[in-house]
């Protein structure tokens, strides 16, 4: 059966997210990811995982102002020196937090923008942060992410993304394979699953199309994660999903997949 990682940017928030650590914990989960966790000293965010006995699956690289709709700076040109900087806040954290894996937004990509350039500086952006990270033994995960909710996102098909690491060829980058947008974009899952395997550096599962837990909607997650077993995924399975409700009161399919 899969690991399960607990996102903590959307599960757990009926409690701050100082608090968030110990209640997936006694939740019983081992490992936890979260978006940003540069609003807190590396040191306390370390502590948390620490006392609660977690591992630290995945987050993500800074990504640009995230208040004014900013998400992730990678493909954005004339933006290289911000990017670069972030690589060396986001090593800094993941040194602390003990995290081997760490995911890059591309960013949005501007109504009458010119792709091709776009894409050149995301290349060339990924493959610096991915060489930057090999100096540590890290993996780097880039996402397609679905169009309805991020209209613009410059990443947004699993082909994308595969044809992005194979041109750069890079031994530490993968793709995060979230089944959530990809069944939104384009379906197919199981069998996406099996092409793309060698690339996949990290899962992420919600329903669909309501992005609660996996126990509902148009997506047979039983069936999915006896495929990640029967093709021998090791990695964590990321739960990027809003619960319908209190957090532990949705838990039940987790208890018996466990």
């Amino acid at each position: 059966m899969p690991k399960f990682a607990a996102n903590l940017s959307m599960m757990f928030t009926e409690v701050p997210f100082p608090e968030r650590f110990a209640a997936a914990a006694k939740a019983g989960f081992a490992g936890v990811e979260f978006l940003f966790p540069y609003d807190y000293p590396a040191a306390d965010v370390a502590r948390w995982l620490k006392d609660a006995g977690l591992v630290n699956a995945l987050f993500n690289m800074p990504p640009g102002n995230w208040a004014a709709g900013e998400r992730g700076i990678a493909s954005l040109p004339g933006r290289e020196e911000e990017f670069r900087a972030g690589v060396a806040k986001a090593l800094e954290y993941a040194a602390a937090l003990g995290t081997k894996t760490l995911h890059v937004m591309a960013g949005m990509f501007p109504a009458g923008g010119d792709r091709a350039k776009h894409r050149a500086t995301y290349v060339e952006n990924i493959r610096y942060a991915a060489g930057e990270l090999a100096k540590h033994g890290l993996t780097l995960v880039i996402e397609p992410i679905n169009t309805r909710d991020m209209p613009g996102y410059f990443l947004n098909f699993q082909a994308e993304g595969h044809a992005v690491r194979e041109e750069i060829s890079a031994p530490n980058l993968k793709v995060q394979m979230d089944f959530y947008h990809a069944q939104i974009m384009e379906g197919d899952l199981s069998m996406k699953f099996r092409k793309y395997f060698d690339g996949v550096g990290h899962i992420q599962i919600a329903s669909v199309p309501a992005r609660n837990e996996p126990d509902e909607g148009e997506v047979n997650y039983p069936h999915l994660f006896a495929l990640f077993d029967e093709m021998g995924y090791k990695g964590w399975v990321g739960l990027e999903y809003r619960p319908r409700g209190k957090t532990e009161d949705g838990l039940a399919w987790f208890t018996s997949a466990r």
